[in-house]
């Protein structure tokens, strides 16, 4: 079974300073974390500024894209490793800007990104976890869901969509589910973008208040935020349930774009590093095909 590279500790724990930071250590959310003690404009793990981070960032894309390319090549040779990136968040969070600096730096034809909106009426025919199951990557791939399963225990809690009994019961499906895609070789990295009420306002104003941003907003997401607090609520009972040994909750401080994006970048480094991926040996006598080349 396939088991988290992160030692349990209380999210939002600074660690050493500089990019090289353990911020699985610093991000991951153990027992007794409370979302609300958390400052969302901090930056566990890292002691840099906008630059640094961005010079991290930078240096960061290269060693991931290594890292991925050895991951798919392993899987040409008969492995059967993958990874799951799970991003989450409050509306303006910051999960488009992961989509495009995170995952945007890797080779595309290793990941596969699958946004969950509202389920359709096929999907609503089955069982939640039914289009999450489809959705799960391939041997040698990063699948990355923007959204995914908890928005069955999050809006779905938040919005009374289905009975409290039964989205209730969901949490320990999750769990049961997480463990048998752990099983089957499959790195599961959750992240929670943790961002606060008023810099949420900020963000929505911006998106008002340039035409160039306009594009950007729903008005359904003023909606949203007056349920602001049943959301944190639901978020930490998502905390306190589905953190586990087999597939722990990181939860990123993301008042500052630019920690998160560094943030989600180096924790998909850590747990890539950990599985060291092989390029796999050649199944044919390279001296002898080298020696009919130069024939050639």
């Amino acid at each position: 079974m396939m088991r988290s590279m992160a030692k349990d500790k209380k999210s939002g724990k600074k660690a050493t300073s500089g990019s090289a930071t353990p911020f699985g250590d610093a991000l991951r959310a153990g027992p007794g974390t409370d979302l609300a003690s958390i400052d969302t404009r901090s930056t566990p793990g890292f002691n840099g500024d906008k630059a640094a981070s961005q010079e991290a960032l930078s240096a960061l894309a290269g060693e991931v894209s290594d890292l991925q390319e050895r991951l798919f090549a392993e899987s040409r040779a008969g492995g059967q490793r993958s990874v799951l990136l799970v991003v989450q968040g409050m509306d303006t969070a910051g999960k488009g800007g992961i989509m495009r600096h995170v995952v945007g730096a890797v080779d595309p034809q290793g990941v596969d990104i699958t946004s969950f909106k509202a389920p359709t009426a096929e999907e609503k025919k089955h069982p939640f976890l039914w289009r999450i199951r489809k959705a799960l990557p391939e041997p040698g791939m990063i699948g990355v869901f923007d959204r995914s399963h908890y928005e069955d225990v999050l809006i779905v809690r938040v919005h009374d969509l289905v009975p409290r009994a039964q989205w209730s019961r969901r949490y320990g499906q999750i769990n049961t589910f997480e463990e048998s895609v752990a099983d089957k070789e499959t790195t599961i990295i959750k992240v929670m973008l943790h961002i606060s009420k008023d810099e949420q306002k900020e963000r929505l104003t911006e998106r008002l208040e340039r035409p160039d941003k306009h594009w950007k907003f729903n008005p359904g997401d003023i909606d949203e935020r007056e349920h602001w607090d049943a959301y944190q609520e639901a978020y930490q009972a998502v905390i306190d349930k589905c953190s586990t040994d087999v597939a722990p909750w990181y939860v990123v401080p993301a008042d500052r774009k630019w920690f998160a994006r560094l943030a989600v970048m180096q924790l998909l480094k850590e747990h890539l590093v950990q599985l060291d991926p092989q390029w796999p040996k050649a199944d044919f006598d390279v001296a002898a095909e080298l020696a009919r080349l130069k024939k050639s």
